[in-house]
């Protein structure tokens, strides 16, 4: 019995002894606390990266509302390099603009013109049932210009989120004119 009594005082003796608990505390809690500091980092960079791309849309729309002339492709290719500098990533970019019309009396969207720059290509009449929920009530002979971006981005660190895929779909109407003509002739 005095092995067995000597056995428990000696646990409990372990048991009450706190030197170095700290240190042990400190090494368990340690890769925790760098995953949430890490994590809290990634994601705010992931929302920080999906907000630019917005306002780089929006500032896009706005841009191109404000035409009076017609837009070349050398104005489309100088929004997509736009996009690219306002945007501020190293990932590719994609971008789309179209001017949407609705008809009334035929209910139904109709396409004036699509440009694309990036991987993604133009929009044809017969996308337009894909993307007619997205666009907005409009009134008769209306017409919307519609900017779409895509960007891909990274997270800078591993804690669980993978690649991840931005898209923008925003809409303008034209402010200073009826309609943003296309001359793909200049």
């Amino acid at each position: 019995m005095t092995i067995l009594t000597s056995l428990k005082n000696a646990l409990k003796r372990f048991r009450r002894d706190t030197s170095g608990s700290a240190t042990i505390e400190f090494a368990i809690i340690m890769p925790m606390l760098f995953w949430t500091y890490a994590s809290t980092y990634v994601f705010f960079d992931g929302f920080r990266q999906n907000t630019i791309n917005l306002r780089a849309a929006y500032t896009i729309g706005d841009m191109i509302s404000r035409e009076t002339q017609a837009l070349t492709p050398a104005y489309i290719d100088s929004m997509y390099n736009m996009t690219q500098l306002l945007t501020r990533t190293d990932s590719p970019m994609s971008l789309r603009i179209t001017v949407i019309r609705w008809d009334a009396e035929d209910n139904q969207f109709y396409l004036d013109w699509s440009q694309a720059r990036g991987t993604v290509t133009a929009l044809t009449q017969g996308d337009m049932a894909n993307i007619a929920t997205r666009l907005p009530v409009m009134p008769d002979e209306e017409r919307v210009i519609l900017v779409e971006t895509w960007n891909t981005w990274e997270p800078v660190l591993q804690v669980g989120l993978g690649e991840r895929s931005m898209d923008n779909f925003i809409f303008t109407r034209p402010r200073f004119a009826p309609q943003v003509v296309f001359d793909g002739g200049a």
